[in-house]
């Protein structure tokens, strides 16, 4: 048993790491702002001790340091731990250390990442013991675990610290534009992270950038084109999800069906049942766990209110906005769809305004908050009003003016972003 601190506890992946070792049986504790965030309820589920920054003793013999890339070398707490003579380790290195004691699939790409791991995970739990590493905030230690499921993320190239067995790539698009030069850069990085993976990529075949990779090891492609190995066909929407035909090698495997809605929901199962299918398992098993994954965190999660589907979504990026818009759609034929969008960072949003304004205005109406800055970008060239410009019939949205959202009856309210869209919905709610 070993003792850990983790510096920045609450973040989604700090939070999902914390978790699992305590679970395996290790103490852990950990520091943050003091601010509340929703990824610090399971950790107080466990008990894990939780300080202010400056408040905890990090230098204790023996205790291990883990801290969270979201903050720099000069972090109060890191300069302690070097004046003290104590080792920090970055998440991500340790994560590539711990994950060699199992059979590691992780899942990577530019959307797409945490429903996909949150559906592996489940899947695989209910055949054989699983650990996982969730992007929502959810981790799971099992002890004697076969399999280690988990989130890995290409921002600064953090996913080079990894070296699984398997890898599921479910696109490659150009994100992060305060770190990536364009999608070339992008690209790049994902083909060094392919030379890295020992048994199998699991590969969206129907993405052009992601076919165009050079690997070392076998590849399968999945995806609704003729040309991939797995896919998928005969796609419907009905009450129960996405429901498809699987086809491997021109061999049929059935239908499945995955209580989620959009085609992007069908291909995230293919990449499940891609694993599965290279890991031999049943797949009326799979085809079984696969009908009853209910989803994660802040991925379409979803109640009614006053006559009307209140949605809260993650998205982001153009792309991600144009995928839960067709799930809603897909799930909600006929409604109205209103949405409320809360851009996140100065430097994406100036990267691709017309691109956040050709995907949000397949919505019914548009409201748009204030831009969401980041720990690491507090401004930027770009405003809010730039947006509004781009979309005429949009309309600005603050606290103060959130009954312009209690004229709606009988629709979908969308309320879509990465930053904290949800104090949004609260005000709504609350109205």
């Amino acid at each position: 048993m070993e003792k850990y601190h983790f510096i920045g506890i609450k973040g989604a992946g700090m939070s999902a790491l914390a978790q699992i070792l305590h679970d395996t049986g290790h103490l852990v504790q950990g520091s943050d702002m003091e601010t509340e965030f929703f990824t610090q309820k399971p950790l107080e589920q466990r008990g894990i001790p939780m300080f202010r920054f400056g408040e905890s003793e990090i230098g204790r013999t023996g205790m291990r340091v883990i801290a969270s890339n979201a903050f720099l070398d000069d972090h109060p707490e890191i300069v302690k731990c070097e004046q003290q003579g104590v080792t920090v380790e970055r998440y991500h290195h340790f994560l590539g250390d711990w994950i060699n004691r199992y059979t590691s699939i992780a899942v990577t790409g530019a959307h797409g990442k945490t429903s996909t791991t949150g559906m592996i995970a489940h899947t695989f739990s209910g055949l054989q013991p699983t650990s996982f590493l969730i992007g929502d905030g959810t981790g799971s230690g099992v002890p004697d675990s076969k399999y280690f499921v988990f989130e890995s993320c290409e921002y600064r190239r953090h996913f080079l610290a990894y070296a699984p067995d398997y890898a599921i790539i479910t696109n490659i698009d150009f994100d992060h534009p305060d770190y990536f030069s364009g999608i070339d850069d992008v690209t790049l990085a994902f083909q060094q992270m392919a030379d890295r993976v020992k048994k199998h990529l699991i590969a969206f075949g129907d993405d052009p950038q992601v076919r165009s990779l050079k690997t070392n090891v076998p590849v399968l492609h999945y995806g609704f084109g003729e040309q991939n190995e797995l896919r998928a066909d005969n796609v419907r929407s009905g009450i129960e999800g996405m429901t498809f035909d699987v086809h491997l090698h021109q061999n049929r495997l059935g239908t499945f069906t995955v209580s989620a809605y959009g085609r992007h929901s069908v291909l995230n199962a293919l990449a499940v049942i891609g694993v599965a299918v290279l890991e031999d398992l049943n797949m009326d098993q799979v085809r079984s766990r696969l009908a009853t994954f209910e989803g994660v965190k802040r991925r379409f999660t979803e109640k009614k209110l006053r006559g009307n589907v209140l949605i809260d979504d993650y998205a982001h990026h153009p792309t991600e906005i144009a995928a839960t818009l067709d799930a809603v759609r897909a799930k909600y034929p006929g409604k109205k769809v209103v949405s409320v969008f809360q851009p996140h960072t100065y430097s994406r949003l100036e990267a691709f305004i017309d691109e956040f304004a050709s995907s949000l205005s397949g919505s019914d109406e548009v409201y748009l908050t204030n831009i969401f800055g980041s720990a690491r970008e507090q401004n930027g060239n770009v405003s809010i009003q730039s947006l509004i410009d781009k979309i005429p019939s949009s309309r600005h949205i603050t606290e103060q003016s959130i009954d312009q959202l209690s004229v709606y009856q009988d629709c979908v309210l969308l309320f879509m972003g990465a930053g904290d869209i949800q104090k949004y919905q609260a005000w709504y709610e609350q109205a």
